[in-house]
């Protein structure tokens, strides 16, 4: 080391001789150090030279200044207009359906302890679900305990190792008794010295498994009506149920047996057809309004135990009736609202269950004139009011029920040619007169104002005659007190255009008889027939010739239905109101309860915009006192929003959408009926002085994002405070 030190310093020495200075090792350190030091600072100048800007560089950074500056001025220009507080989302009952199922399990629970789960779905009161396993395939068979034999139901469900065993037709307010049975194979260990034979017959033994359970339900809610029975013939009736269908959106679907007694109702409402499909669902509306006074989203698809299986929704809604065809798609009675359109009840369209697509429509204007052949009840808008639909694919027609006509319609489905005319052929226009039916045979009446219009197996025409006033001539009108309804047979010779009344039942009961609205036929089978007269209406004791809500005075109403076997009345069931239709079926005919997820088919369509505008909403307080003076109501639904507010007919409203600078205004129609005429409206003296409530739905189809939600009210724009998500 030393020797190292010496020989530097001898370098340090020469290289110094010209300064002929001699350095020390830590002299020349600091010098390096300090020279080093000298040089980064150089290098770092010479690196980074400054530049005085260019004029490119300035004005490039002015314009980023002023583009950042406008982003946020236009930001927060938008967010003026855009609303804070959220409108919940109100679950549908399918949503709700799925986090009732989450509790549908049968790990862990066998006979002696099954998961029984009373109205599993929330809206069937008298139903339940049973559920459980066993350790080998069996086949069990659930009896309801009725009143007697014949309101006592048993079914035999197929034979698998986990089971969800529906129950219906529980009592209400009662302790029902179910007992649930099967047999399984005893678990024997066979002797090897035992011959085959008795091998075999030690395998067939088996033993029965029969349990006993309670279930106690709640009383029928209050205004649910009670039946009374009379002509009754119980051997031959059976334990089938009688299904009414309500003839208003506040009563319950509800079925009745042979007793009288409730054993089967909907809380969530139901209206018009009430029919089985061929997989042995009912196929009932929605409970949604799609509009007044009775247009309903679609239809679902359930079970007894109110689980639904698929939703049908249509653009144009559904009303009255519905047809299922032989490859599963449905014939709707439907409407066609689009802007260019001003009259209801004319529509019909072919829907595909598979895919919820509309393949095929019908518009009666464009076959028959809407101002023909008119009854007392015609109306510029409802001039056909379809209130059938039947479907004959031996002659591929459709047969339709013109109320406001008092016509039945053949039509051939693929041309649309009318093939033949049924009713009086008084007021209409001669291009129509050669296809009206001729009358032959004794003992002939019309039909008028019919319902429920269909063919037999035999090829005859079987409707209910409702007898409104039996005259197009309003001077010849048959008052409802002379009047009467009537199950009518005719025989139709489609090639001779001629027609004969075979068979009826009613008019010998008279006005007691009378429904001048709604009301059902069905065939049983040969001679086997239902006749339900459910519109029935009198004020103060004496008959009426208009629908309950039209009705004056002290209303009563009935509906009355006869049950017809080989020309004698076997069955008669009357319930203090006014019912649509009846259809008479056995509960279990067909069950096949499962899990699956639900269908969500077709589109009520895009709510049509009547005006648009672009630009910044500046004026976003929220008038608390207008809101609460119009009674302002948001409902945001999964697929609409839901606007109702009070409001006098001269006022002019627009709901408005504000996102992103852009505006749109929706019409609001102030009208008890929106989608007929204003001037079918009979408004009180306190609805023509404070206004009447009305309703607008605004469908997210054609929507994206978050919308506020703003009135345009007489020309002024108040704010609501609320948004919601269209996603």
């Amino acid at each position: 080391m030393l020797k190292l030190y010496k020989q530097l310093e001898v370098v340090m020495v020469k290289s110094n001789t010209d300064n002929k200075q001699s350095e020390t090792i830590s002299e020349i350190s600091l010098r390096l150090k300090q020279k080093s030091a000298k040089n980064r600072k150089i290098r770092v100048r010479l690196t980074h030279p400054f530049k005085r800007p260019t004029h490119f560089t300035a004005h490039f950074m002015f314009f980023l200044l002023i583009l950042v500056s406008l982003v946020f001025s236009l930001a927060y220009l938008s967010s003026r207009g855009e609303n804070t507080d959220l409108i919940a989302t109100t679950k549908s009952l399918i949503s709700d359906q799925k986090t009732y199922e989450k509790d549908f399990t049968s790990a862990g629970f066998d006979i002696e302890n099954p998961n029984i789960i009373l109205n599993p779905y929330k809206n069937s009161p008298l139903t339940a679900l049973f559920i459980f396993e066993t350790e080998n395939e069996v086949s069990p068979t659930v009896t309801i305990k009725g009143r007697d034999k014949k309101t006592t139901i048993s079914h035999q469900f197929d034979k698998t190792r986990k089971h969800f065993l529906p129950i219906y037709g529980l009592y209400p307010d009662t302790e029902n008794i179910i007992h649930i049975a099967y047999e399984e194979p005893i678990e024997k260990k066979l002797d090897s010295n035992l011959s085959e034979e008795d091998r075999i017959t030690l395998k067939s033994l088996v033993k029965t498994v029969d349990r006993e359970f309670k279930i106690k339900t709640d009383p029928l809610p209050a205004g649910l009506p009670q039946a009374s029975i009379s002509n009754l013939d119980k051997a031959e009736l059976n334990s089938d149920f009688y299904f009414f269908s309500p003839a208003t959106k506040n009563n319950k679907m509800v079925a009745y047996d042979i007793n009288g007694d409730v054993r089967w109702y909907l809380t969530t409402p139901a209206l018009w057809q009430n029919a089985r499909l061929n997989n042995s669902h009912l196929l009932v509306s929605t409970e949604r309004l799609f509009g007044a006074p009775y247009y309903m989203t679609g239809l679902y698809e359930i079970d007894l135990l109110g689980k639904i299986y698929a939703e049908y929704s249509l653009p144009g809604g559904y009303h009255h009736d519905y047809f299922e065809l032989q490859n599963g798609n449905l014939i709707v009675a439907t409407n066609n609202f689009e802007n260019s359109n001003d009259t209801v009840e004319d529509y019909v369209v072919e829907l595909d269950r598979k895919t919820g697509n509309i393949v095929k429509t019908i518009d009666l204007k464009k076959i028959l004139k809407t101002d023909d052949g008119k009854s007392e009840n015609w109306t510029k808008q409802d001039w056909f009011h379809n209130n059938s639909v039947y479907y004959d694919r031996h002659t591929n027609s459709l047969i339709l029920s013109g109320r406001h006509q008092d016509i039945v319609a053949s039509i051939d489905y693929t041309t649309e040619k009318i093939n033949w005319l049924f009713g009086d052929s008084t007021n209409w226009s001669s291009e129509y007169q050669n296809y009206f039916l001729k009358p032959v045979g004794d003992n002939f009446e019309y039909q008028w104002s019919q319902h429920a219009a269909k063919l037999t197996p035999e090829g005859y025409l079987f409707l209910f005659d409702n007898g409104n006033n039996k005259s197009k001539d309003p001077s010849s009108y048959v008052q409802a007190a002379n009047s009467y309804s009537r199950g009518v047979l005719y025989k139709i010779n489609a090639e001779q255009k001629t027609v004969e009344q075979i068979w009826q039942f009613g008019k010998e009961r008279g006005s007691d008889f009378y429904s001048p609205y709604i009301s059902d036929v069905d065939y049983l089978s040969k001679d086997h027939y239902l006749i339900h007269s459910g519109g029935i209406v009198k004020s103060d004791g004496k008959p009426s010739n208009q629908p309950a809500g039209l009705t004056d005075e002290k209303v009563t109403l009935l509906s009355d239905t006869v049950e017809i076997k080989d020309g004698k009345i076997i069955f008669e069931i009357k319930s203090p109101t006014n019912n649509y239709r009846v259809e008479k079926m056995d509960v279990y005919t067909g069950v096949d309860f499962s899990l699956t997820d639900t269908k969500r088919l077709g589109t009520l369509g895009v709510t049509e915009v009547y005006g648009k505008k672009q630009g910044v909403i500046t004026d976003t307080d929220i008038d608390q006192e207008f809101l609460k003076y119009h009674k302002i109501t948001l409902k945001n639904e999964e697929d609409r929003l839901v606007f109702s507010g009070q409001f006098k007919r001269e006022d002019q409203v627009r709901i408005a959408l504000y996102r992103n600078f852009n505006t749109n205004f929706y019409n609001l129609k102030i009208s008890k009926n929106p989608l007929t005429a204003l001037c079918v409206d009979i408004l009180t003296e306190d609805e023509d002085q404070n206004g009447i409530m009305v309703t607008k739905y605004i469908n997210k189809d054609g929507l994206r994002g978050n919308y506020s939600v703003y009135i345009k009210y007489n020309g002024k724009l108040y704010n609501t405070g609320k948004y919601f998500n269209a996603n």
